[in-house]
């Protein structure tokens, strides 16, 4: 599989809060060759924590992508087929724009003097590197969890340049309880010493704040199901209890372990910018309701949830099929029986695959011009 790894930089982009942003760069990654048309591209959204590495292995540290087990030959994302391209959301910290980039006014990194961004935004900056590239519709648009936000903006923002979208384990818009646990980590960090109102750059980093944030998020990842098959009461010592309060059971070796390893990968501001963007999407927000909002769309959908997923459940996915149903977009929706929560579609579940192969390769004659009849359903 051929993967090719860059940036692109533009002047400026204004953003939902009405601030201007200048410069911005965006980190990408792609694979496989854009057709002669430029008809068969598709752009892979990623999660919050994420990064534009989805497939193929990094050359620095060895690791595949985070979606390597969908992107490449044969796969659902079939890159013998199809132009798959990620980018690194704005506001993040791996080539993109963000909270630790540096602001040219004063050449110190931003921190909180970056601005507040909204998944609008992010979607916004896609599109100027989509044209850059110089594609002008894409095949599909697709993610999960908050990659499922981002291509749901996309059918509703620029619903002439999507031919269909592949929403998996996401939402029109965060629960109480999502905006919860995004504030539980949030304040984890803000309470670190460390944290130092956002200006530890070059200092000590909120690593032990950030580290609890990742393991709370990490738990809504999971099942019941997933952690009992897992861990169960596992003691990491075989003799008996520690009686103190260090590490006695495996599970919570797990979560330390995962908070260590998120720390040397992701920026604590970061984390603070994106889980906001993500609590403030609401789909609707000045359009209307759900179904006057999803009445703006000219793509196909291909809504995808799992069974044991509690964090982003099947009623939320379900709510927008019905909205779609109600305007009468082409939709399908799948349920996958799934026993590992919400991390089931960055797992190798079977199912899934299936599903997005057999879509898209229906939204190639869509795109093609031989279905045109499927858009917009009956």
């Amino acid at each position: 599989m051929i993967v090719e790894r860059g940036s692109v930089s533009f002047d400026s982009i204004t953003l939902d809060n009405g601030s201007r942003l200048a410069p911005v760069e965006v980190a990408y990654e792609t694979y496989g060759h854009l057709n002669a048309a430029k008809s068969n591209a598709i752009l892979i959204e990623h999660a919050f924590s994420g990064d534009a590495h989805a497939a193929g292995v990094d050359p620095e540290t060895g690791k595949p992508g985070w979606w390597d087990n969908m992107i490449g030959p044969g796969k659902g994302f079939d890159t013998g087929r199809y132009f798959v391209i990620c980018t690194n959301v704005l506001g993040g910290c791996r080539g993109t724009t963000g909270p630790s980039s540096i602001d040219p006014a004063t050449g110190c990194p931003y921190a909180l003097k970056f601005p507040v961004i909204t998944i609008g935004d992010m979607v916004r900056l896609q599109k100027m590197a989509i044209d850059w590239f110089g594609i002008p519709r894409l095949l599909a648009v697709t993610g999960g969890s908050m990659g499922g936000m981002q291509a749901l903006e996309w059918t509703v923002a620029y619903p002439d340049r999507v031919v269909s979208a592949i929403p998996i384990a996401s939402t029109t818009r965060h629960s109480a309880q999502q905006i919860a646990f995004n504030e539980v980590g949030r304040q984890a960090i803000m309470f670190d010493s460390n944290w130092n109102n956002g200006d530890y750059y070059g200092k000590q980093p909120p690593a032990g704040g950030l580290s609890v944030a990742r393991m709370v998020g990490h738990i809504t990842y999971m099942s019941d199901h997933s952690m009992r098959e897992k861990f169960g009461r596992r003691l990491r010592a075989k003799d008996d209890l520690s009686y103190s309060f260090g590490v006695d059971f495996e599970v919570e070796s797990y979560l330390r372990y995962r908070g260590s390893q998120f720390v040397s990968r992701f920026d604590a501001n970061s984390y603070l910018y994106i889980t906001k963007a993500m609590d403030y999407f609401d789909l609707t927000k000045g359009r209307g309701t759900l179904e006057e909002t999803l009445a703006r769309t000219e793509a196909a959908f291909q809504v995808i949830s799992f069974s044991s997923d509690w964090l982003y459940p099947s009623y939320q996915s379900q709510e927008m099929v019905r909205a779609l149903e109600a305007v009468g977009r082409d939709v399908s929706y799948t349920e996958v029986q799934s026993s590992y929560g919400h991390d089931s579609f960055l797992l190798d579940v079977a199912g899934q695959p299936d599903v997005v192969r057999e879509f898209l390769s229906r939204m190639e004659g869509v795109a093609n011009g031989r279905s045109m009849a499927h858009l917009g359903g009956d």
